[in-house]
């Protein structure tokens, strides 16, 4: 039975296809020659597949006539993408997106950048280009002029955490998500490399570590804390809550913490704060889990996040 006689047969090729969906992979990866034989063999989950697994041909099939290319997201399983921030305006517009949540995926897809004329585009990476109406471009320049100044606040604080802060187009919900260089390793992918022993950490750092936040301006979030920034940029409680939204754009985004203890007790100090527990009133050994969110020993320590909801 020849490839294309087994793809015909739904079953018998699901279980062909559980067995040596590696293997296919691996030649995408290494053999050129047949590379484009084997895309037509590939399946994947989807937005739009429910339980079942589509293929690149039934993909392109479905695509919208302003749609720009075969979007795709990569994660660590089918469930921690299914929600994933980067797939909200994309599913919004309806545009259907792969979910490649096998480590091989990561390999194979930087082999194929096109299938049928149509390029991989990855909905975790900067420079996604998503099709607007003229209403859309204009709403959006207008919350873009008026976040300019949080933008910068933002990376001032975060300093060398982020290569750059700017307002998204690809967020419909979420305040704010964490993308990675069109050309360096995903979220997902670091999280592969740093998993391996014999990693290049030289090569690591490098392909690792340019990453830009995007922050949705419509996000009630964002707005309340652009108006708390333009009142007095010096409030501790921006800083504070600029450093707790990076850390939870980092789990939403697919990365791992940089440091969990730090994490842990900034949302422990939220916590403290919600049960209404003063600082002064905790003992002095739990005083020493809680530095100041923004790491900054100048400022006046009476400035805390009361002022959150």
């Amino acid at each position: 039975m020849s490839f294309n006689e087994l793809a015909e047969d739904e079953e018998k090729y699901k279980k062909f296809y559980e067995a040596f969906a590696k293997n296919l992979k691996l030649g995408i990866h290494e053999d050129s020659t047949n590379r484009a034989k084997i895309a037509k063999l590939l399946r994947y989950s989807s937005t739009k597949s429910g339980e079942d697994l589509t293929s690149l041909d039934d993909y392109v099939s479905r695509m919208t006539d302003e749609q720009a290319g075969i979007y795709y997201v990569t994660g660590e399983s089918k469930k921690s993408v299914e929600n994933s921030p980067f797939l909200e305006r994309l599913k919004k517009k309806g545009y259907e997106v792969l979910y490649m949540t096998d480590p091989i995926d990561e390999y194979a897809v930087q082999q194929l950048k096109e299938y049928e004329g149509k390029k991989l585009l990855s909905a975790t990476k900067e420079g996604l280009a998503l099709e607007e109406t003229e209403e859309e471009k204009k709403a959006f320049e207008e919350e873009k002029a008026k976040t300019e100044g949080l933008c910068k606040l933002m990376k001032e604080v975060l300093d060398d955490k982020v290569d750059k802060v700017v307002v998204s187009a690809r967020l419909s919900d979420s305040p704010c998500v964490l993308v990675t260089g069109e050309y360096g390793w995903s979220a997902n992918m670091e999280r592969i490399m740093k998993a391996q022993a014999l990693r290049d950490s030289s090569s690591s750092a490098y392909m690792s570590s340019k990453k830009t936040m995007e922050i949705n301006p419509s996000n009630a979030i964002i707005s309340s804390l652009r108006e708390k920034a333009e009142a007095d940029q010096g409030d501790k409680t921006v800083k504070d809550l600029i450093w707790l939204l990076y850390d939870t754009s980092l789990l939403t985004s697919g990365f791992s913490l940089d440091e969990p203890s730090t994490f842990a007790n900034r949302i422990h100090r939220l916590i403290k704060l919600g049960l209404s527990i003063d600082d002064d009133d905790a003992a002095d050994d739990d005083a020493e889990d809680l530095p100041d969110l923004d790491d900054d020993d100048d400022l006046d320590d009476e400035s805390t996040m009361e002022q959150v909801d």
